[in-house]
């Protein structure tokens, strides 16, 4: 495969991001990866290995590049406190709109790049980032085709922006991979999830992963069952499959 690390430009300057796609068979549908709380690492550029060794041209951008250089070091390295406080200190520096203006950035580029389809496009968010997957499909109804949110949180808000009200404004098909045991994303919030899928986007499944836990599908995270994950990569294979076309 070919992978490369970037600067790609965007109404906020640059966003480092993490480029994977195969050597071969181009163009490549194209699959976003907004990461997980703990940040751009090694673990998150291992997910996108293996969603392009499938066929698929991955896109990881670093969310936190506004908070500058000497904030984007490896979190999960720091000791867990010191990585708490510090994850959800950047947490806080983003918004909605940042990210998707850094999506916008990130599929500006691919458009421009002989090896991306300029055809409908997935993404996929982790955690913090299952949000921005859902309401960057609804901004984009003309492109994303499919989303997946694994064990996304913030999912049901009193937001006028709340992912679960942006449902039926996209026409992509929705996944959603939700831990029993998850004190960020919640039972109550699931089910209110579930019933607002029924209501604004039938063409949509809210699973939960009986026994598994918030963080559950990548490796190196405390949570991590490899079972679970296998089963979350298979529906996500499965979904991209289905509403994107390979070259």
């Amino acid at each position: 495969m070919i992978e490369q690390t970037i600067e790609i430009p965007s109404p906020a300057g640059v966003v480092p991001t993490f480029i994977v796609h195969p050597e071969r068979d181009a163009p490549h549908p194209v699959a976003l990866v907004f990461m997980d709380a703990p940040g751009m690492r090694e673990e998150l550029c291992d997910v996108g290995r293996r969603l392009a060794s499938v066929g698929y041209y991955v896109m990881l951008p670093d969310l936190y590049h506004r908070a500058g250089a000497d904030e984007r070091r490896d979190l999960a390295a720091l000791p867990s406190r010191a990585g708490r406080d510090e994850v959800f200190e950047l947490m806080t520096t983003l918004s909605m709109a940042q990210v998707l203006a850094d999506g916008e950035a990130l599929l500006d580029y691919a458009d421009r790049d002989a090896a991306a389809s300029p055809g409908r496009a997935g993404c996929i968010g982790y955690c913090m980032s299952g949000q921005y997957a859902v309401n960057f499909a609804a901004r984009h109804p003309e492109r994303i085709g499919a989303a997946a949110s694994i064990y996304g949180v913030k999912l049901v808000t009193d937001g006028d922006d709340s992912p679960h009200l942006m449902l039926g404004k996209a026409t992509a098909e929705f996944y959603f991979a939700c831990a029993e045991h998850d004190d960020w994303s919640p039972m109550e919030m699931v089910e209110a999830l579930d019933q607002a899928a029924k209501t604004y986007a039938p063409n949509t499944e809210v699973e939960i992963y009986k026994g598994a836990s918030h963080g559950f599908a990548v490796p190196g995270r405390p949570d991590y069952d490899k079972a679970a994950a296998e089963r979350c990569w298979e529906r996500m294979f499965s979904l991209f499959r289905r509403r994107l076309a390979l070259a």
